[in-house]
C-alpha cells in the first residue's frame, strides 16, 4: 500500500505534460518579453530557438498581458518569435546524505567534478517559513568553535546571527572556523556572488578536509545571473531544512546576504519595480525576512543561521545592514581597526551582541562576561590617553583594573584560524580570567 501511495504522489509533484507555449516579442538586457504562455510567477521555463537551443529561465512577473522570464544564463541567441514553453514546476534540488562532502550550483548540479548525486528525492527551494506556533524556545547553546563567540557571544540552536564587516576583514575565515568547529552535525554554507578565484580558496583553506566532509556547500559566483545566485540562497536553505526535519542539529551559513540583497534588486527592477533607498526594491526587504524567517528550531531539529552582511565603506547605516540587523537574533561586528593590529578574528565585543544569550548559559558565565564587558568599556573609554601617557595610574581605580585586566582579554580573544576552540575549554579559560 505504502507503495503504491508513494507511486501517486510522485505522479502529483511530476510536472505536468502538457506545457503550455508563448512567443518571443522582445529581450532587454537580461528580461525576456513574451506573448504567453500561460504560467505563474516562479515558474521555471524555457527558451527555444530555431536551431533547436534550450535557455533555461524563470517568469518573473507580468507587465499588461506580456509575460516576463529571465534566463539563467546569458540572453545571447534568443531572437524575436523564439518559442518560450511553461514547465509547470518550481525550481527544487535533490536532497539526501549523498549531498554530505559535495559542492553544488545554485540549481543543484555538481561542480566538484565528482560525478552525479545519487539523491532520490528533491525539494522545492522556495517555501513558506513554518508557522510560529511550530517553533520551540531555544535554551540549548551551540558551540562555533570560537572563543570569541562561544564566550561573550554564546549562540543558541535555532538562533540567526548576522556577521557584519567591510570588505578584507575576515569574514570568510571566520566562516570557515565555524563551519570547522561547530558542535553542529553538519554544516550547509551558501557562497552567494562569490569571485571565482575565491571559491576553491575557501573550500581548501578556509574549509578544509575535515570541514568539507560533513558539509555541503553551494556556489554562485557573481559572473552568474540574479536568479541563480537567488537560488544559492535558496537551495541552500532547502537543503538545511531536510536535514532539520530529519533531526539534525545544522548549522547554516550564507556569504552574503548584501551580495543576494544586491541579486533580488536586478530582478526587481528589470521587472518594473520602484526603486527605495539605495535602489533597493520593496521585493528585496520582504525576501530577506522570508528566507531568515525559515531558520530556527523546530523541537525535532534546528537550523543555526550566520548570514554576513558587507558593510559598504563601513557603514551600520546602510538599508540592507539596518534591515537585516532588526530580523536577526544578534550580531556579530567585525572591526578594520582589530584587522590592521594583527588581531583574529577582529571581533568588536563591546558593539557585538547576542541576544538569546541570557536563555541558554549559566547565571555564572552571564556574570563573568559582564563583568569583562565592563572592564573592556571602561578601557575603551580612555584607550587614547593611555596611548599618548597622559593617563596617570591611581586617578581612576576602575580604569586602573581595566588596564592590568584587559591584556588578558585581548588574548584569550586572540586565536588562530587553524585552531580549534572547544566549548568546555572555552567556559575554564573564561573563568580563570580576573574580573
Amino acid at each position: 500500500m505504502s507503495a503504491l501511495l508513494t507511486r501517486f504522489l510522485q505522479q502529483l509533484d511530476a510536472p505536468p505534460r502538457f506545457r503550455w507555449s508563448g512567443r518571443v516579442v522582445q529581450a532587454s538586457g537580461q528580461l525576456v518579453e513574451s506573448e504567453g504562455p500561460f504560467c505563474s510567477v516562479g515558474e521555471t521555463c524555457s527558451i527555444m530557438d530555431s536551431r533547436g537551443n534550450s535557455f533555461p529561465g524563470e517568469i518573473v512577473g507580468f507587465r499588461g498581458s506580456t509575460v516576463l522570464s529571465m534566463p539563467l544564463d546569458a540572453a545571447l541567441g534568443i531572437r524575436y518569435g523564439d518559442r518560450i514553453v511553461s514547465t509547470g514546476v518550481h525550481p527544487s534540488v535533490p536532497v539526501g546524505d549523498a549531498l554530505l562532502g559535495r559542492v553544488i550550483d545554485g540549481s543543484g548540479a555538481p561542480i566538484d567534478g565528482l560525478g552525479g548525486i545519487r539523491a532520490f528525492s528533491r525539494r522545492r527551494i522556495e517555501v513558506a517559513p513554518p508557522s510560529p506556533m511550530d517553533r520551540t524556545p531555544i535554551r540549548d547553546p551551540i558551540s562555533c568553535g570560537v572563543r570569541a563567540v562561544d564566550s561573550f557571544l554564546t549562540c543558541g540552536r535555532g538562533q540567526r546571527m548576522g556577521i557584519f564587516g567591510g570588505s578584507g576583514v575576515g569574514k570568510s575565515t571566520l566562516i570557515g572556523m565555524m563551519a570547522r568547529g561547530t558542535s553542529a552535525d553538519l554544516t550547509v554554507v551558501a557562497l552567494v556572488g562569490e569571485r571565482g578565484r575565491e571559491v576553491r580558496e575557501f573550500l581548501q583553506d578556509s574549509l578544509g578536509d575535515e570541514g568539507m566532509r560533513r558539509a555541503v556547500v553551494v556556489v554562485s559566483t557573481s559572473d552568474q545571473s540574479p536568479l541563480l545566485r537567488l537560488r544559492a540562497a535558496y537551495s541552500a536553505t532547502a537543503i538545511a531544512e531536510y536535514f532539520c526535519e530529519a533531526g539534525k542539529h545544522v548549522l547554516l551559513v550564507l556569504d552574503s546576504i548584501t551580495r543576494l540583497a544586491m541579486a533580488q534588486r536586478e530582478v526587481g527592477l528589470a521587472a518594473g519595480e520602484p526603486p527605495t533607498a539605495k535602489g533597493y526594491t520593496p521585493s528585496v526587504f520582504s525576501m530577506l525576512a522570508r528566507l531568515v524567517e525559515r531558520a530556527g528550531h523546530m523541537g525535532h531539529g534546528s537550523i543555526t543561521g550566520f548570514y554576513t552582511v558587507l558593510m559598504e565603506g563601513d557603514d551600520q547605516m546602510d538599508p540592507i545592514v539596518d534591515a537585516v540587523r532588526s530580523l536577526l537574533d544578534g550580531h556579530i561586528f567585525l572591526d578594520r581597526r582589530l584587522t590592521a593590529e594583527g588581531h583574529y578574528p577582529p571581533i568588536n565585543i563591546l558593539d557585538s551582541l547576542s541576544r538569546l544569550m541570557p536563555a541558554v548559559c549559566a547565571p555564572e558565565h552571564l556574570a563573568r562576561v559582564a563583568a569583562l564587558r565592563h572592564l573592556l568599556a571602561v578601557y575603551n573609554r580612555s584607550e587614547d590617553l593611555i596611548r599618548i601617557g597622559a593617563y596617570q595610574k591611581g586617578s581612576d581605580p576602575q580604569l586602573d583594573r581595566a588596564i592590568e585586566v584587559v591584556p588578558r582579554i585581548k588574548e584569550f580573544l586572540r586565536q588562530k584560524a587553524s585552531e580549534l576552540a572547544p566549548f568546555p575549554a572555552t567556559f575554564s579559560r573564561l573563568m580563570e580570567l580576573p574580573s
